[in-house]
C-alpha cells in the first residue's frame, strides 16, 4: 500500500466533511471543495480521520488511494488556512495592480494586460512589483499563477519577466565577437 495513502487525513474542528458515493464535500471557513469519488479508492471516516484504502490488489488503485489522500488533505488544509503562490515583476517599468477581481499588468508591450481572476482566487499586490495570489483550490491558486507568469516569462539574458518569488533564473552570457 502506498505510504502516503496509508496515513489518515485528521479533520480539525470547524472543517465538515461529507463523503458521499460519487463525491467528497469539505467546508470551512475558507469556502467549500468537491472533489469527484473514484471507484479505486475507498473511503472511510471515523472520529475526525478519514482513511484510504485501495479497493483492491491493482497497482493503479494502490496509487490512487495515495492521490485521493493527498488531495483530500490539500482541500482540508485550503478551507482551513488556504494557498499563497507570489510572484515578482522584475524589469524597468514593469508594474502589476489588482482592481477587486481583475488584475493590471504593465510589463513592456505596447498596451496594458488586464487578468480576470476565477472565482475563488484573490489577488493582492503589496508593492508594485509584487503580486500574490490566494485561494483555497491548490490547483486554482497554481494554475493562476502560471497563467499570470506566461504573461510575460522571465528571458534568459537579463532576467526580465514575471517570476515565481522562490525561482532562480540562470542568465546566460551575450554572444562575443
Amino acid at each position: 500500500m502506498s505510504r502516503i495513502g496509508k496515513m489518515p487525513v485528521s479533520v480539525p474542528a470547524g472543517v465538515d466533511v461529507s463523503v458521499k458515493d460519487d463525491q467528497i464535500s469539505v467546508k470551512g471557513k475558507g469556502g467549500a471543495l468537491h472533489l469527484a469519488q473514484n471507484a479505486l479508492v475507498k473511503v472511510s471516516s471515523d472520529a475526525g480521520k478519514l482513511s484510504f484504502a485501495p479497493a483492491n490488489d491493482s497497482r493503479a488503485a494502490n496509487a490512487m488511494s495515495g492521490t485521493m489522500r493527498q488531495l483530500v488533505n490539500n482541500m482540508v488544509l485550503g478551507v482551513t488556512t488556504g494557498f499563497e503562490k507570489k510572484l515578482n515583476l522584475v524589469g524597468v517599468g514593469y508594474k502589476a495592480q489588482a482592481q477587486g477581481a481583475k488584475l493590471n499588468l504593465t510589463v513592456g508591450y505596447s498596451h496594458p494586460v488586464n487578468k480576470d481572476m476565477p472565482e475563488g482566487i484573490t489577488v493582492l499586490t503589496p508593492s508594485p512589483t509584487e503580486i500574490v495570489v490566494k485561494g483555497a483550490d491548490r490547483q486554482r491558486v497554481g494554475q493562476v499563477a502560471a497563467e499570470i507568469r506566461a504573461i510575460r516569462p522571465p528571458e534568459p539574458y537579463k532576467g526580465k519577466g514575471i517570476r515565481y518569488s522562490d525561482e532562480k533564473i540562470t542568465i546566460k552570457e551575450t554572444k562575443k565577437k
